[in-house]
């Protein structure tokens, strides 16, 4: 497939509904994981609503003739960056990547790609140290995220190999040793 002209920008508060028609529709009800779309939309409205969603970005493509639409622009990835907290010696910002969603419709067109690299920028730009992601290592990978085992990181899950760190800064890896905790909403949702 080829790639998908599209657009990342913020969200908007008006683009709450189309977030979770792209959420339900990428993650499905049941798949590889226990993970369903209604929690990942449950987790995503959770966190927007306790003003947790620190970074939050959609990406729009404009709908293709003859679509019969009102809009513009259609919403077809969302990505998500929430505080995380790493009990540890030096203190350190760091965001968690989560949830990720693309439409069935987009996916394999670089909406994912552009969306996790313009989100980091943004993680940059908002002076954060780190990213972390509980994911899959071959995707993640791409980006310079690498196995926070191998760094001292551990995770509240257990997780090993899919729960990866991406250092914003120089050298932030060597200081950030301890158990990364995501939000205490994901495990109000299941996520």
């Amino acid at each position: 497939m080829n790639e998908l002209t599209h657009t990342v920008r913020p969200e908007r508060r008006s683009d709450a509904d189309d977030v979770r028609t792209v959420t339900l529709a990428a993650f499905g009800s049941h798949g590889d994981s226990e993970v369903t779309g209604e929690a990942e939309a449950a987790l995503i409205d959770l966190l927007r609503s306790r003003g947790k969603a620190v970074i939050s970005l959609v990406a729009t493509a404009t709908p293709p003739a003859p679509v019969e639409t009102d809009k513009e622009e259609r919403v077809v990835g969302h990505v998500l960056f929430s505080e995380v907290t790493v009990e540890a010696d030096n203190p350190t910002r760091v965001l968690g990547l989560a949830p990720l969603s693309v439409h069935p419709d987009a996916q394999g067109r670089g909406v994912g790609t552009a969306l996790v690299l313009q989100g980091l920028e943004a993680c940059r730009a908002a002076g954060y140290d780190a990213v972390v992601v509980l994911g899959e290592p071959g995707y993640y990978g791409r980006f310079g995220f690498e196995k926070a085992s191998e760094h001292g990181l551990a995770n509240e899950y257990g997780a090993d190999d899919a729960f990866m760190v991406l250092g914003l800064l120089p050298g932030v890896l060597v200081r950030l040793k301890g158990i990364a905790r995501f939000a205490p909403e994901f495990g109000e949702v299941g996520a």
